[in-house]
């Protein structure tokens, strides 16, 4: 038991390492955000975007969400579940890959999601680059 969860957290530590640059994007015509406005559409403060999400599990969907909001993927579903359930919004949508958030992004001026740095093309705007 203990040799699982040891091999799973280092094979997340890995694949965490190999997240790199983080693109937060957003469709070209849509208004500049900041890094605060930004992480409160993700934690649901701020309904006025459509925000998307990576797979989960995908590392770079965990690596986000701590170097967004210093929260681990169980803390952000604990929050979109207390969100839900007062009927206060809804959770970022899912996509199936950096691909389709790019396309979602690009096609939706309201869409806001975040891929590798170096997925980025002119199809979308860099609101910002997390580190």
């Amino acid at each position: 038991m203990f040799k699982s969860l040891l091999l799973t957290a280092c094979l997340l530590a890995v694949g965490m390492a190999r997240a790199g640059e983080i693109a937060v994007i957003v469709n070209p015509a849509a208004p500049e955000f900041t890094r605060e406005q930004i992480a409160d559409i993700y934690l649901g403060r701020d309904r006025g975007q459509q925000p998307l999400d990576q797979p989960e599990p995908a590392a770079l969907r965990t690596e986000f969400y701590q170097r967004l909001a210093g929260r681990d993927l169980a803390q952000m579903k604990a929050l979109w579940s207390r969100i839900v359930f007062t009927g206060r919004g809804q959770p970022p949508r899912e996509q199936a890959d950096s691909a389709a958030v790019k396309r979602a992004v690009a096609a939706n001026p309201r869409a806001i999601g975040y891929i590798e740095k170096s997925a980025v093309d002119p199809s979308v705007k860099v609101a910002l680059i997390l580190n």
